[in-house]
């Protein structure tokens, strides 16, 4: 295959998941739980926010469930006022942001990382602890991103060499505070994921010729494979899985696949899953308008004619969050559980 059919390929992909995250209405048909039944106990709550903003949406959760970021846009007679929102329960609260900044990841404690731009235009990577936002120290590139934060706070991200152009997988550490290192991984490598106890996935390699990858606490790199895949990304990690897509050719759209990370073994994910955003420790899989156990999934409820939902992220204990869009009105922020 050529580069040019691969990035037609790779193009309609990105499109089909920028539609998911934009609110586009997804057709599905809702599937049995693992066992054969059908919970009946899931269900959709508004999370509280600000009334006056335009429109507000759920981003993250952390695996316990209690702590949950979002943004907001608050629509004014001049400018527009990005928010960023942070829920403890019930009680939220509002913090104006500079620009479009977006959060990515909770862990436990409640600490929130995310995204946003640097006076420069650079990306501008920031955390939020203690009610406190602070941003995260950056190496010389013209773009730097976090993508996910552990319950020690270690955080993992990837920034692009400001002499070669090629990315590199960074870490926070924790143990070492206002500092940022370099990885030792693949070449032009993205780091995604990070689960408790410091394994880090992600993804390495030109545009359309990715490989997945894991590394171990202990610094070893395995290959995350699947067979036939002509390209593969590892886009989140949780405890023991970790989850992406592959490409197998031809004329067909990418492959989601979750991988246990103990051994590399790998488990096709129910291709109805329009994307994939969250995984949670136990294996539990969110995406697009559907949550996925073992190798079926499920539509999760709130959504109908006109009516599009999206969910971002899940806790251990299972709750879901995410974004209700009613066409021609207003998006919500929104939380399922029991699902």
């Amino acid at each position: 295959m050529n580069r040019s059919t691969r990035r037609r390929m790779l193009a309609a992909t990105a499109t089909g998941l920028l539609a998911t995250s934009l609110g586009v209405a997804v057709s599905a048909t809702a599937t049995a739980a693992p066992g054969g039944a059908t919970s009946r106990t899931c269900k959709i709550s508004t999370l509280p926010y600000p009334t006056d903003t335009y429109r507000a949406d759920a981003n993250a959760v952390d695996p316990t469930g209690r702590y949950v970021a979002g943004t907001a846009l608050r629509v004014g007679e001049t400018d527009n006022q990005y928010l960023l929102l942070f829920w403890d329960g019930q009680r939220v609260t509002e913090l104006e942001s500079q620009g479009m900044s977006t959060p990515v990841d909770i862990n436990a404690d409640g600490v929130v990382i995310g995204n946003g731009s640097a006076e420069t235009g650079y990306g501008q990577p920031w955390r939020y602890r203690d009610g406190k936002l602070e941003q995260l120290p950056v190496l010389p590139s013209t773009a730097t991103y976090v993508s996910a934060i552990n319950d020690a706070g270690d955080i993992v991200g990837h920034g692009s060499d400001i002499v070669s152009g090629e990315m590199v997988a960074l870490r926070w550490p924790a143990a070492r505070p206002g500092t940022v290192e370099v990885l030792d991984a693949p070449v032009d490598a993205q780091a995604s994921g990070i689960t408790d106890n410091g394994t880090i996935v992600g993804s390495a390699g030109p545009f359309g010729d990715w490989n997945s990858w894991v590394r171990r606490p202990n610094g070893r790199i395995d290959a995350l494979t699947f067979p036939g895949a002509e390209w593969s990304t590892a886009g989140a990690a949780a405890g023991r899985w970790a989850i992406g897509q592959v490409w197998l050719g031809g004329d067909t759209t990418s492959t989601r696949v979750r991988w246990d990370l103990r051994n590399g073994s790998h488990t096709l994910l129910d291709q109805d899953m329009p994307a994939l955003t969250g995984i949670n420790a136990k294996g539990v899989v969110v995406g697009g308008d559907r949550v996925a156990r073992g190798s079926t999934s499920r539509v999760l409820p709130g959504g109908g004619e006109r009516v599009a939902i999206g969910a971002q992220s899940i806790s251990d204990s299972g709750t879901i969050v995410g974004f209700r869009n009613v066409l021609a009105d207003r998006v919500t922020p929104v939380r399922w559980t029991g699902c």
